[in-house]
């Protein structure tokens, strides 16, 4: 409907561009005089016939400007309406290495940059993890530690391009949190300090530092009053990036309610809201292990739901919390459906599904949980690509190596592949400009009893492996799609 309207309102505008121009033309027609009688009626009419022609090379003159300004109205309408583009945007694909695999291990700059340069890496993600977090080091270490990457990136090669948050902020409520003071203390402390250290360093920054509640995710208006609130302040963060220079400043893709944006339409939804507020740009971190969880809260059907409770009542039970109906409300009257009998069950079906669609943001759809739907739709809006070896049950952050390769689902080809299918689909309403490059950043993690060695190794082997598929930095997408052939 949406779409109607929007082609209507074109419509409308150039259809009063025309009608405008027909007015134009029908002023500027020579109306045809009788036959002059003696010299004095001849020098009137070659008057009149002068004064016409100014007036028609006049009227021509504003025409073509009347064109030329519908033109340009017709161009932006286009742009504002969602666009078109004469040819896909063909964005340059770099290799990096998120630093978190040398955490407690490799923790100064020369150290681990030494290590990915050893990897044939040259471009690096630095984790606040790994002895960087505003709220731990404090401004005058993160100075001396830019200094120290300044230094070191020059002796190895290896380039900063990013920051990003890591464990210590994940694990809080953080811009969500329902205290107004923690909110402010993780923006102005946390956030506000690496944004200004990436634009120190001329790098991008990445992050995820909010989560709501199970209090506010059982009362949609609370859930709408904190949603609202986490776009306010994701668009300062926007707007403020802007100021300083930083590019593509961006929240990670999660997959389960409590940390949104973790379905397709919710992070289209949160990118155009922060962009909106913001009058910035706005951007997404894709990672390709963050869709294993979605499945697991698909919203219900009636039959399903009545075929859940036959279950339970043929097995005793009053309750299985491996099944999803979102709000606890409906779990309650579910728990009522088991015991109820005829008629009974139906009004109880109706009550479930009322509650169920008091809660549309508790539910995800089939395809949120496919990584490859994710980049064909998303993927030209997440300037950094977190790659993971996944199953497609767990985020387990696995390396690329043989073995796990031989259970995984995450290959380079059909990557490449869906995310040729993001630069070719229509610029859409509210979205950022599509990224004109990507860094596919390996961000692996090491258990602590991993031996230096081992992570060593398997980093290595995760860097080969995509380094068949990324030739080069800076390759562009079409060709490194050539090269599959």
């Amino acid at each position: 409907m949406k779409e109607k309207q929007e082609g209507s309102f074109a419509a409308m505008v150039m259809e009063q561009g025309r009608n405008w121009e027909r007015e134009q033309e029908d002023q500027g027609q020579v109306r045809s005089h009788g036959p002059g009688q003696g010299q004095e009626q001849g020098q009137e009419q070659e008057q009149e016939q002068e004064q016409e022609q100014e007036q028609e090379q006049e009227q021509e003159q504003e025409q073509e400007q009347g064109h030329c300004q519908r033109q340009e109205q017709e161009h932006r309408l286009a742009h504002i309406l969602g666009g078109y583009e004469q040819q896909p945007l063909d964005p340059r694909l770099y290799l990096a290495v998120d630093n978190c695999f040398a955490s407690k291990r490799w923790t100064r700059p020369a150290e681990w940059l030494g290590s990915l340069q050893a990897m044939g890496v040259h471009y690096a993600e630095a984790s606040a993890d790994n002895e960087i977090d505003p709220l731990y080091m404090g401004e005058a270490y993160m100075k001396r530690w830019a200094e120290d990457v300044r230094r070191e990136s020059k002796k190895t090669g290896v380039q900063v391009a990013n920051l990003y948050s890591g464990h210590g902020t994940y694990a809080t409520l953080g811009l969500a949190h329902p205290d107004e003071s923690v909110r402010d203390r993780i923006q102005r402390r946390w956030v506000e300090p690496m944004a200004e250290l990436a634009a120190e360093l001329g790098a991008g920054l990445g992050f995820y530092c909010h989560a709501f509640s199970e209090a506010v995710l059982q009362d949609p208006d609370a859930y709408r009053i904190a949603e609202n609130e986490l776009y306010r302040r994701l668009a300062d963060i926007a707007a403020s990036c802007k100021k300083l220079g930083v590019v593509t400043p961006g929240v990670e893709q999660m997959y389960t309610p409590h940390q949104i944006p973790w379905t397709i339409q919710g992070a289209k939804k949160l990118l155009s809201e922060v962009g909106r507020l913001a009058e910035a740009p706005f951007y997404l971190t894709l990672d390709t292990g963050h869709q294993s969880g979605q499945r697991k809260f698909l919203q219900p059907d009636g039959a399903t739901i009545e075929a859940w409770a036959e279950d339970c009542r043929l097995r005793g039970v009053s309750i299985d919390s491996s099944l999803w109906l979102g709000p606890q409300s409906a779990n309650k009257r579910f728990a009522e459906l088991i015991q109820a009998t005829g008629k009974e069950r139906t009004a109880i079906m109706e009550q479930i599904a009322d509650e169920i669609n008091r809660y549309p943001y508790l539910f995800a759809q089939a395809f949120d949980g496919d990584t490859y739907h994710w980049l064909s739709e998303l993927g030209c809006y997440s300037p950094i690509l977190h790659l993971q070896q996944t199953n497609g049950m767990s985020s387990s952050h696995r390396p690329f190596t043989e073995a796990y390769n031989r259970d995984g689902i995450i290959f380079g080809e059909p990557v490449l592949r869906a995310l040729e299918k993001a630069y070719q689909n229509p610029a859409e309403p509210g979205m950022p400009p599509k990224c004109e490059a990507i860094y596919f950043t390996l961000e692996i993690f090491s258990a602590t009893s991993d031996t230096p060695a081992a992570i060593l190794d398997n980093m290595k082997q995760s860097v080969d492996y995509w380094r068949q598929f990324i030739l080069e930095d800076g390759i562009k997408l079409s060709e490194a799609l050539s090269r599959l052939n």
